[in-house]
């Protein structure tokens, strides 16, 4: 994709629609509805962070790739000396690569509200009934990933209301497994449940604000406590 940094995030999402991305299709009554296997919201977050957070002095291009199963975004970039891929999954403050890219975006209502990108591509996931995306992190850059469910999944999972039910169903199982065992971590949550490391850390993160659970002692030798 070629000009400016507006019409290319605008470009790639109608390609990628276009062409690259099989939609499932439902009827509710004579309407008919075109499902993508990623939250057109989630998606266009994930290219808009992979934009802003660029290492434009790289000279290399943001690389999507397509695969049968899945979605993968690339980026040349650092996070700031000081974080690690777990700060990053949680909630934390806006330090964009590009300050100036970002101001941007922001003024010009593409981005709603700095250091939420993450957050909002995981809470998109959630609604739509879609697994949440890996985040891997590497000394070059940072990968995007995104995995498709079946077009049979994805047909029973269409409409907000069953996304939100999905999302509600594997919190209500990570409780079920903390009260089997409070000392299991969240690597054997995700093994168990058969969800991505950064889903299961998006559910405990949000369980955690709302008071439903809290983790006492060490990370290591520690135990969840169910509250409610």
């Amino acid at each position: 994709m070629h000009g400016g940094l507006f019409s290319q995030v605008n470009q790639t999402i109608s390609v990628l629609k276009a062409k690259y991305l099989k939609a499932w299709i439902s009827y509710e009554g004579l309407q008919r509805i075109e499902s993508y296997p990623i939250p057109e919201t989630a998606l266009r977050e994930a290219i808009l962070n992979a934009v802003v957070h660029k290492d434009y002095a790289s000279g290399i291009p943001i690389q999507i790739s397509v695969y049968p199963d899945k979605l993968m975004i690339w980026n040349s970039g650092q996070l700031p000396s000081d974080w690690t891929l777990e700060r990053l999954l949680g909630k934390h403050s806006s330090q964009p690569f590009n300050p100036d890219v970002a101001n941007a975006f922001f003024r010009a209502g593409m981005i709603e509200a700095w250091g939420r990108g993450i957050e909002r591509i995981m809470q998109e996931c959630v609604k739509a009934g879609v697994p949440e995306p890996e985040l891997r992190y590497e000394r070059t850059g940072l990968w995007t990933v995104f995995y498709f469910l079946s077009e049979q999944f994805l047909g029973e999972t269409t409409g907000k209301t069953t996304g939100r039910t999905t999302g509600k169903t594997t919190q209500k199982k990570i409780i079920a497994l903390l009260k089997i065992q409070p000392s299991i971590t969240q690597r054997l949550l995700a093994a168990e449940l058969g969800v991505s490391a950064n889903g299961i850390k998006y559910h405990i993160d949000k369980m955690k604000s709302e008071g439903l659970i809290r983790h006492v002692g060490a990370s290591i030798g520690g135990h969840w406590e169910v509250l409610q």
